[in-house]
């Protein structure tokens, strides 16, 4: 009895029964992320870069990233809590050589922003989900860009960044990309040079930049 007691607290805390009612939102959109699976030729090179607008709309990746490849599976506005959904069904199709995430929406200043520690547990729950069918692949947590449309809650983006940087440290085949640096100017704000008008997304120089810092990561970290 105990022991079932046990395995039904453990269900009920789990984050997909906590956060279930975002999984409907994006059902189709994830739906019709899959389908182009049927479309493209499967690379066991590329880099499969799941998340947010940012990977969506990442239209010069592959000249940003060359020589690597790469497989976008991004939605717009995705969150880590509407991402815990669909990790599995988004990574399993793809035998590649290490997998991307950008995810940017858990705290924006709204009225259901996560706390950090709850962004990083889901960050780690989605880890497990590709480590599932992806047990040796190396992983990339690219860190949450400091935006000028967010600056006001940039303490919690950047403590939960922190947290995630220090989940994965020193573990194999973790990796954090540490982008904050590039993107805040020497008056400590974020350089608006980089983004469109909304203040939110990258521009052509903003994503040049962020796939300049991602591919070094790749070099650095992946072996022949």
């Amino acid at each position: 009895m105990k022991r079932i007691l046990i395995l039904l607290l453990i269900v009920s805390c789990s984050p997909t029964k906590k956060f279930l009612e975002t999984k409907v939102k994006w059902e189709k959109s994830v739906e019709d992320l899959n389908k182009l699976n049927l479309e493209i030729t499967q690379s066991e090179d590329a880099i499969l870069f799941i998340g947010s607008s940012s990977i969506r709309l990442w239209n010069t990746i592959e000249q940003d990233i060359e020589p690597y490849s790469s497989i976008r599976r991004g939605y717009g506005g995705a969150k880590y809590t509407d991402l815990i959904h669909f990790t599995e069904r988004l990574v399993e199709p793809h035998n590649v050589r290490a997998v991307g995430i950008f995810v940017a929406n858990d705290i924006t200043g709204g009225d259901k922003d996560l706390k950090p520690k709850e962004v990083l547990n889901l960050v780690k729950y989605v880890i497990k989900s590709i480590q599932k069918t992806h047990k040796n692949k190396p992983i990339f947590i690219i860190e949450t860009t400091p935006t000028p449309k967010r600056w006001r809650v940039w303490d919690k983006i950047s403590q939960a960044n922190d947290l995630i940087s220090n989940f994965c440290s020193n573990k194999e085949n973790l990796f954090f990309i540490n982008t904050r640096s590039y993107f805040i100017s020497t008056d400590g704000n974020p350089k608006d040079d980089y983004f469109k008008k909304d203040k939110l997304h990258l521009n052509k120089a903003g994503y040049s930049l962020w796939g300049n810092i991602i591919k070094e990561s790749l070099n650095q970290n992946l072996t022949n």
